[in-house]
């Protein structure tokens, strides 16, 4: 299934790095999200041929994306804002996503101190947990700025 259209005009990302598909629920601080792994995807040529699986990193990503859309929402008057990660903090890795697999994102704003947000988030495979984050990102003025 193709990400859907209104993910591409919240999000900065694209494909080939855009890992949320589906936005299945949101309230003002809590999103669920879905993304399917394809099958030929290229990064499972090399990570480990033969038994391929999803890589943490970006596991991570698309707990980060998801965080992203969150706080489109949640800050909607600053649609030409990018969101920037600025802390990792207590990723947890317990089960294996491999090529096939339908992810679910769970993402929740735990805080917020200025311009800083704090959110916690968790990748589930058939209901199981796969990834536990909690990061920490801020809204960068203009998507051009370096």
């Amino acid at each position: 299934m193709a990400c859907d259209p209104s993910i591409l005009a919240l999000l900065p990302h694209r494909p080939p790095f855009l890992w949320v598909d589906r936005i299945v629920s949101r309230e003002p601080d809590h999103l669920v999200a879905e993304k399917d792994i394809p099958m030929d995807l290229d990064l499972f040529q090399g990570h480990f041929p033969g038994q391929p699986l999803m890589p943490g990193v970006l596991l991570c990503e698309a707990v980060f994306q998801a965080g992203a859309l969150l706080l489109s929402f949640a800050e909607p008057t600053s649609n030409q804002a990018l969101p920037v990660l600025t802390r990792i903090h207590n990723a947890r890795f317990k089960r294996q996503v491999i090529p096939g697999d339908t992810i679910r994102l769970d993402v929740r704003i735990t805080d917020r101190e200025g311009s800083a947000w704090f959110l916690k988030g968790k990748v589930e495979v058939g209901g199981q947990k796969a990834v536990s984050v909690e990061f920490a990102c801020t809204l960068v003025s203009g998507r051009g700025a370096k």
